[in-house]
């Protein structure tokens, strides 16, 4: 907020001189606001409150403010930009997001540009912001797991940067979330498992850093609790939701002497992995072992037997996440209405089956 007082309740605004014209600084300090928040109106960013928009245009038709043109045509051009912050190692995710955020670009005049990145990596912080500032973006669409560091939404508040974030639980205010669910999709796939009589069901997990692997294993111990289970320590592996990673702990868990009957991977890649595992150990899928993935990209039907996986809709939530950063919204919501939230379903196919006795 600007530091000077605010008007009283119909107090009129005075214009800075009759030889001067009003400037942006003049409209902030008269609507008792940020320079930042006057540029956001003045460019018709989204995120200001239907309240505070009017009290600027209010301020500005009576001191009669105009925007300066060369510096609104800087401002345009940093306001069709929008960036993709992504960290994830599977390069499936990656293209289905892309095509979901163009989707909901498309004809709105808004560009899109991509930044990959690593999460681990000591200049995660100072990269990210480097590229932000470089592209003048309007704003950024971030998903798993740079969506769940809370360190980022502060660097893009102060770089006037606009972000949509994409996760499994909700982190932030309502207007700013894709929930996508994982802890739903991961107790369909336990149940669905314990329906067809497995009661040693194993789990391959993804990296510790992404939030989506711990919520779809919440997820599993859920449906194993309902049903009187559990996960034991030794029935589960940490993958790298890679499909190398997969293969390498399909081969340790089924190498046990007392190896699971069924296996629910964190994701497609890695069930791939397992199938693989499987075969070079002479384990027949499903007949031995019931295998079930998660995302349900292209490989899940493209490998045999086909997978049994939790879809979830990467390019639905990429066009929603873009329609939700470059939508206007005049009228304040609450946070209930803004809640945007997808449902992961179970997809039957052939690598599950009913537990042989």
């Amino acid at each position: 907020m600007n530091d000077s007082a605010p008007r009283r309740r119909g107090e009129t605004a005075r214009a800075p001189g009759a030889n001067r014209r009003p400037t942006i600084n003049d409209v902030a300090r008269l609507a008792n606001v940020s320079k930042k928040t006057v540029s956001r109106v003045i460019n018709n960013a989204p995120s200001v409150k239907s309240e505070t928009r009017e009290a600027i245009m209010r301020v500005m038709h009576e001191i009669g403010y105009a925007p300066d043109p060369q510096a609104r045509g800087l401002a345009l051009r940093r306001a069709f930009l929008v960036g993709l912050i992504y960290d994830n190692p599977n390069p499936q995710y990656v293209v289905n997001m892309q095509q979901g955020l163009l989707d909901g670009l498309a004809g709105s005049g808004y560009e899109l540009v991509v930044h990959p990145c690593n999460r681990a990596s000591p200049t995660f912080l100072s990269d990210l912001s480097a590229f932000v500032v470089r592209q003048k973006l309007y704003g950024v669409v971030l998903t798993p797991s740079a969506s769940e560091d809370e360190r980022v939404p502060p660097i893009l508040d102060e770089a006037g940067c606009e972000y949509v974030r994409i996760a499994s639980v909700s982190l932030d205010d309502a207007s700013r979330m894709i929930i996508s669910n994982d802890q739903i999709g991961g107790a369909a796939a336990g149940r669905h498992l314990i329906a067809l009589g497995h009661r040693e069901i194993g789990f391959v997990s993804g990296p510790p850093s992404f939030r989506s692997s711990h919520e779809r294993r919440r997820g599993l111990e859920t449906a194993l609790e309902e049903a009187g289970l559990s996960l034991p320590a030794r029935l589960t592996c940490e993958g790298a939701y890679t499909f190398e990673s997969g293969i390498e702990c399909g081969a340790a868990l089924l190498s046990k002497p007392d190896r699971p009957s069924a296996i629910f991977a964190a994701n497609d890649e890695m069930a791939a992995g397992i199938l693989q595992a499987a075969r070079a150990l002479d384990i027949r899928v499903p007949d031995e072992l019931s295998i079930v993935g998660y995302d349900d990209f292209e490989v899940a039907a493209r490998v045999w037997p086909r997978l049994t996986t939790v879809r979830s809709p990467t390019r639905d939530i990429g066009r929603m996440a873009a329609e939700k950063l470059i939508t206007p919204k005049p009228v304040a919501k609450s946070a209930e209405a803004d809640a945007e939230e997808v449902v992961p379903v179970l997809i039957e196919r052939a690598s599950t089956a009913v537990l042989a006795h």
